[in-house]
């Protein structure tokens, strides 16, 4: 009987591992599309690894309901009472920590982590400013520049910490959800040709420019 019972308890495991794993790769799915720009910058490359998951944007809304379902079915059947098996003898079982509340609850909290990445990502950027304050007014131009493939805020880090690289930048002001930047500058040291250049260096498209 203690061996049926042993064998009872444990049979659900494979099953629980599967539910978490699946839950995991959904949060990191839903995310991917804003981790892999910080990646990219922090390895210092200019490829497209910047925008290498952005398809996965669209399907962001559905991931994240499979994370939740998943999470919240691993916790019902956590929290449910346990069958109890009619039986005199005493079981020896040794707690499995992949099979606790506290592992459960961890998966559960680097999950929700994933899922809320795009809100905070862009403070993993460098806030750098433009490396020049101040410029005579005839010598200010704005230009803003049409971007394709940004799909959170820290889309938006990215391509402002780019720009912000060059000598000349006044203000940088990027937003995901207009796709485009718009960028201050003074064309005695800089020009927009250099401006488009870095935009394109975190591997998003550059679509448009248009001169204010």
């Amino acid at each position: 009987m203690k061996t049926q019972e042993n064998s009872l308890k444990s049979s659900g495991a494979p099953t629980e591992k599967i539910w978490l794993g699946t839950s995991l790769v959904a949060a990191l799915g839903a995310s991917l599309c804003c981790i892999t720009p910080l990646v990219a910058l922090v390895a210092g490359t200019t490829s497209s690894l910047a925008v290498s998951f952005s398809w996965l944007e669209p399907l962001r809304p559905y991931l994240i309901g499979l994370t939740t379902l998943v999470l919240a079915f691993a916790w019902y059947q956590k929290l449910m009472p346990s069958k109890q098996v009619d039986c005199d003898c005493k079981t020896n079982l040794k707690s499995n920590f992949m099979q606790s509340k506290t592992f459960l609850f961890l998966v559960s909290l680097f999950a929700a982590a994933m899922l809320a990445f795009p809100s905070y990502a862009q403070i993993f950027y460098p806030q750098l400013q433009g490396q020049q304050t101040t410029a005579d007014k005839s010598n200010v131009q704005i230009v803003e520049i049409k971007i394709k493939g940004m799909t959170c805020a820290g889309c938006e880090g990215h391509v402002n910490s780019e720009v912000n690289k060059l000598a000349g930048i006044l203000k940088v002001e990027t937003s995901y959800a207009d796709g485009n930047t718009l960028v201050k500058f003074d064309k005695t040291i800089t020009d927009v040709k250099q401006i488009e250049k870095a935009v394109s260096a975190t591997g998003y498209k550059v679509t448009q420019v248009n001169l204010k």
